[in-house]
């Protein structure tokens, strides 16, 4: 029985929260992507971080994994444990490995006992008892396919790898995505899911996952990247390039912006449906210099003396939270 322990893949504790398995699985994608670590080893791995979060960060898969463990696949199409599992399980303390004492009769007979001679098959979603493959029960298979945000947005041939689950052998499809992709849409491809023994092809539906951007941060359909400014720039205004999905753009710095401030593009953000695309927020963040030079020092001291700004004065700062 092979367990594998999604926590420890992703480097989170059993009571981690939502937040830090999604915190935790943005890092090791970022990591591990082929496209990103040319590594030999980063495509499994990659592939082990996405089987974990597939499951953790579902709450209704996350719980019946901490139940059943490797058998939480079955017992989510069952809607229950797998025969037998409850008794073995509660003995033999719940989703982790364990060995038996299988007796002469190995591995045939000890899941004839439990499961019956007419099942024969290994309720851990591994092989049959009799070495056979279990079949699935639709020919229809789901898959993950993670995509930049450059990626979704432009769509494109991509070449991806799949696992068929009636002769565990790795296939290669090459597909065309659509142009606006939206994280979480579900792409069908005819004729590309499982092939079950007399009969044709099921269908393939791949789920849009997004990757994390270095530069900007995704809510819903909207982009938010930060803008970093020099003070002088924050005060007279000026022009400043930024990062959109398809390249960068010049943008207007209004004079006498804070911190906090955001300037919109509109349309550059992810595809909202019906043809639409959200909006890009480009937020300035105010950036000093570390170190001066004694003329940059002087004309801040004399700045400091001539000017009446008094920012606190203006806008007084809350005593809650401080």
């Amino acid at each position: 029985m092979d367990y594998k322990d999604y926590y420890a893949t992703l480097g989170v504790g059993k009571k981690a929260s939502p937040d830090e398995i999604q915190k935790a699985y943005r890092k090791l994608a970022r990591k591990y992507h082929p496209d990103i670590n040319k590594s030999a080893k980063a495509e499994v791995r990659f592939k082990e971080i996405n089987e974990a979060y597939e499951v953790l960060k579902d709450p209704d898969k996350r719980a019946r994994y901490d139940q059943f463990g490797s058998a939480w696949k079955q017992a989510q199409r069952t809607g229950g444990p797998p025969p037998g599992f409850e008794e073995i399980f509660s003995r033999f303390g719940g989703g982790q490995p364990v060995e038996f004492d299988l007796g002469s009769g190995g591995f045939s007979s000890f899941f004839e006992a439990l499961f019956g001679s007419g099942r024969g098959a290994d309720p851990f979603g591994g092989f049959h008892a009799t070495g056979t493959r279990p079949r699935p029960q639709t020919a229809d298979q789901e898959a993950r396919i993670a995509l930049s945000l450059e990626d979704a947005v432009a769509g494109g041939k991509r070449e991806i790898t799949l696992a068929d689950p009636t002769t565990g052998q790795q296939r290669r499809l090459r597909v065309n995505l659509p142009a606006g992709l939206r994280p979480g849409q579900k792409i069908r491809l005819a004729g590309q899911g499982v092939k079950l023994p007399g009969g044709q092809r099921g269908d393939l539906y791949l789920t849009v996952e997004t990757l994390p951007h270095p530069r900007l941060r995704v809510e819903g359909s909207d982009l938010y990247s930060r803008l970093p400014v020099a003070p002088w720039e924050a005060v007279l205004g000026g022009n400043a390039r930024v990062s959109t999905l398809e390249g960068e753009v010049t943008v207007r710095i209004p004079p006498g912006s804070s911190s906090g401030r955001k300037i919109r593009l509109r349309g550059k953000g992810l595809p909202a449906g019906n043809g639409a695309r959200g909006d890009l927020f480009a937020e300035i963040r105010i950036v000093v210099p570390e170190m001066l030079s004694d003329r940059e020092r002087a004309l801040y001291e004399e700045l400091a003396q001539t000017s009446g700004f008094r920012p606190r004065a203006q806008a007084p700062i809350p005593s809650e939270g401080v």
